[in-house]
């Protein structure tokens, strides 16, 4: 990355963060500008990109099978440091390019347009794109209309940054949630009363979708929705994290009486019975369940906590309930949300690998990569923006998450 890049990069990733979209569910009314773009365009490929420390991540996709790849390889990341379309004709032609994965390997890129979604501020954090395995030309005014459909994007970008529900499930969106949260979080400090948390993730959702396609998925997603909305009073705060991944906040409730509610959740996912034409599909579920304590600083500490209690309960066999302090990390200390880039480095320095850092105390970090695997038990990690250099073990590990603690 160039030196200005660089400098920029934490008040670029600070920008992304700041319209908490990362890993949120599929949405319309982006997939419907990725299937315009591919049509306006004939292209078989269109993205919706969004860039955070380590990768890229498909807002929307079409023609495109991975939901996110590494950041280092990726054409968009060159696109977010343009201030116009990045337009390449043919990527066999342009030396940055040649060799490169995405070029050589799947999907084959040939052709690259990719219009930078810019802030208002200026910064670059994503790109909208429209991809050919075959070299192709690009008029102006077809620059002006994908630049067009970029704006767009970041319209409703704005939009969705004030929207309170989920259009699918009826929950609140994760934005609306984290507001209710940050209100009952300041109460319950203030007045010292229980407050406690529920992450909740459906079971091997990544097969329903594959084996019996979006329309049952999304028919699931509804369904398990709605059994738990009828096993919730109407004080707790119900919100949609992620694809598949809810929480619900529970007022004036402890740790022990959150388990409770958590099994009752549990148990009314588990008797849901979708129709399909192979016949009646039931799911499961997983829950992890933190409660208000001292050691909690904020919101995003309580979250963290119930967060890596769902990944124990997902370790051990998945259908099950889990609370935090059974799944403590050593050292934990208070972490505050952050969205950084890191650097993951091991055999003396000689290898390494790209992370987001997304909490941080001054005793650990919990960091997202592309695959956990192959990563050793003790390593350096590198926050550059903060001039940062610990030697870290890891004290958790679970899909795409590595929690550590400095040593």
């Amino acid at each position: 990355m160039p030196a200005e890049g660089q400098k920029r990069e934490p008040e670029r990733l600070a920008a992304l963060d700041r319209y908490d979209i990362l890993d949120t569910p599929c949405e319309e009314a982006f997939d419907r500008i990725t299937r315009l773009t591919r049509r306006i365009f004939d292209v078989p490929m269109s993205t919706i990109t969004l860039i955070d420390g380590h990768r890229q991540w498909f807002k929307s996709r079409t023609g495109v099978a991975a939901c996110e790849t590494p950041r280092g390889p990726a054409l968009c990341d060159v696109a977010i440091r343009e201030t116009r379309a990045l337009i390449v004709p043919d990527t066999n032609e342009d030396p940055r390019f040649l060799a490169n994965p995405f070029v050589v390997g799947a999907p084959h890129i040939r052709f690259y347009a990719g219009a930078p979604l810019i802030t208002p501020e200026g910064h670059g954090i994503g790109t909208l794109c429209a991809m050919d395995t075959k070299p192709r030309s690009f008029l102006d005014d077809q620059v002006e209309t994908l630049t067009d459909l970029a704006r767009i994007v970041m319209s409703e970008l704005e939009l969705r940054m004030l929207a309170m529900t989920d259009g699918l499930t009826g929950t609140l969106s994760r934005r609306a949630f984290r507001e209710e949260f940050a209100r009952a979080f300041a109460l319950a400090q203030r007045h010292r009363h229980d407050l406690s948390c529920i992450m909740v993730d459906l079971d091997h959702f990544k097969s329903v979708n594959d084996r019996h396609g979006h329309a049952v998925g999304d028919l699931v997603l509804a369904a398990a929705t709605a059994a738990c909305r009828e096993e919730l009073r109407k004080s707790d705060a119900f919100g949609r994290m992620g694809g598949e991944e809810f929480a619900v906040l529970l007022p004036y409730t402890s740790l022990a009486s959150a388990l409770r509610v958590a099994e009752k959740l549990r148990a009314a996912i588990a008797h849901v019975r979708i129709p399909t034409p192979g016949g009646a599909l039931q799911v499961t579920a997983s829950f992890g369940v933190a409660a208000l304590d001292g050691a909690t600083a904020d919101m995003d500490g309580l979250l963290e906590n119930a967060d890596a209690a769902l990944y124990a309960a997902k370790h051990e066999g998945r259908n099950r309930c889990r609370e935090w302090r059974t799944v403590a990390i050593a050292h934990q200390g208070t972490r505050r949300r952050v969205l950084k880039a890191g650097l993951i480095s091991f055999n003396g320095g000689r290898s390494s690998l790209d992370c987001t850092v997304r909490s941080l105390s001054d005793e650990s970090a919990s960091l997202r990569i592309v695959d956990t695997a192959g990563v050793p038990e003790t390593f350096k990690l590198l926050i550059e923006a903060d001039g940062l250099s610990r030697k870290c073990q890891i004290v958790a590990k679970a899909d795409r998450r590595l929690d550590v603690a400095f040593v």
